[in-house]
């Protein structure tokens, strides 16, 4: 019970969010557009439910409401085109907000803050200050892309990788030096 009411309190705005959503939206459902390959946020478990963060957010929210959630899956790069075609009433993905991101969409206040980070193999020299020659890998239509993009381009290699999973596994083969 206590995790349900600091959810509503953190989520607060997703709430206002719901109440203008369009009239597309049945009285009783809810269509929620997630992507299924953030883990530990959203992931989909072996016989196909979802579980994570933003999945535990949006059914609190939605018992709130008292209304049915329906989780719609999309590729990440493809969550904010749906959303725009009306796929889906609403996402909770996790997503960064962004002035770019802005110009499409509404945001509610965020409901959590993190900061990017960069990874890589253990006993490699990797140096975010002197990035000169690495690969790095990242997945698209990420602020990390935007950033490694404005940023890094002209001193490593920017490898575009779809999906969190994926990218683990390029580290992990060597396929990418750092993430």
């Amino acid at each position: 019970m206590q995790l349900k009411r600091a959810l509503c309190r953190l989520t607060f705005s997703v709430i206002l969010l719901f109440t203008t959503l369009s009239s597309a939206a049945s009285a009783d459902i809810l269509r929620i557009g997630v992507s299924d390959d953030y883990p530990p946020f959203t992931v989909s478990n072996q016989d196909g439910t979802l579980t994570g963060f933003d999945i535990d957010i949006a059914t609190t929210l939605c018992a709130h409401l008292e209304k049915e959630c329906v989780f719609v899956k999309y590729d990440w790069q493809e969550l904010i085109p749906a959303l725009r075609n009306e796929k889906f009433d609403a996402l909770i993905a996790s997503m960064s907000i962004t002035d770019k991101r802005r110009e499409l969409v509404a945001f509610t206040d965020w409901y959590y803050s993190n900061v990017v980070r960069f990874i890589a193999r253990k006993g490699t020299d990797f140096d975010p200050a002197a990035p000169m020659g690495q690969t790095i890998g990242v997945a698209p239509s990420t602020v990390a892309a935007d950033w490694l993009d404005e940023n890094y381009k002209k001193f490593a290699t920017i490898e575009l990788i779809d999906g969190f999973p994926e990218s683990l596994s390029a580290l992990v083969n060597e396929q990418v030096l750092n993430l």
